[in-house]
């Protein structure tokens, strides 16, 4: 299928191919899920913790006698039931992912891709380039409309395109093999390079 190619100042340049086994495909809400919870999941540092009856500052004494006083039976004060005492089967650090094969991983990326470009949110611009002059390059962009975008270049991000994109909200460079799920769903807008669009074609054949 073809789609119109763009320059940075609106202007038009051409148009691309793009390949319907990437950007052709009905996109499957189920698909982009296990590949985004995959992402998220290992994302998450899983740090959390809290102190077990092992772990507490009380004194391991039985507060009182065990029988006569009317009460219930207790040992000391670390028990669960006390206040500031140990928690039972709480949180302990690990780790929260866990697998997906690299094939559904391929999959995930072709129907993001896809969704974007049946939502008419995906830009296909000439190339990423700024002469490292962030004003200019935030004109361009409020001029395109872009308000929450994502570009993807080639192998390499041009060093002063991202220099100038550094301080503008909302817009995010990655190189192609850096493209994730996530990162294209959450943005309003995904705009590939054409050089991005070639290494994407190479990665996900």
């Amino acid at each position: 299928m073809k789609l119109d190619v763009i320059n940075l100042d609106g202007s038009k340049a051409g148009s691309v191919d793009l390949d319907e086994a990437l950007f052709g495909l009905e996109p499957r809400a189920d698909i982009l899920h296990r590949v985004v919870r995959w992402q998220r999941n290992n994302a998450q540092a899983g740090t959390h913790k809290v102190k077990t009856r092992s772990e507490t500052s009380y004194s391991t004494k039985k507060i009182y006698r065990q029988k006569g006083t009317g009460g219930a039976r207790h040992g000391d004060k670390n028990a669960p039931i006390f206040r500031h005492g140990g928690v039972y089967k709480g949180p302990t650090p690990r780790s929260h992912g866990h697998e997906l094969t690299k094939k559904f991983r391929k999959l995930g990326l072709k129907h993001a891709l896809s969704a974007k470009l049946k939502a008419g949110e995906l830009v296909v611009i000439s190339a990423a380039e700024a002469e490292g002059k962030t004003s200019t390059l935030a004109k361009q962009v409020a001029k395109l409309g872009w308000k929450r975008a994502l570009i993807i270049d080639g192998a390499t991000v041009n060093d002063m395109f991202a220099k100038a994109a550094r301080n503008i909200e909302g817009l995010d460079i990655l190189p192609s093999m850096g493209a994730n799920v996530y990162d294209i769903l959450k943005r309003d807008t995904l705009v590939i390079t054409k050089a991005g669009v070639e290494a994407l074609e190479a990665r996900l054949k």
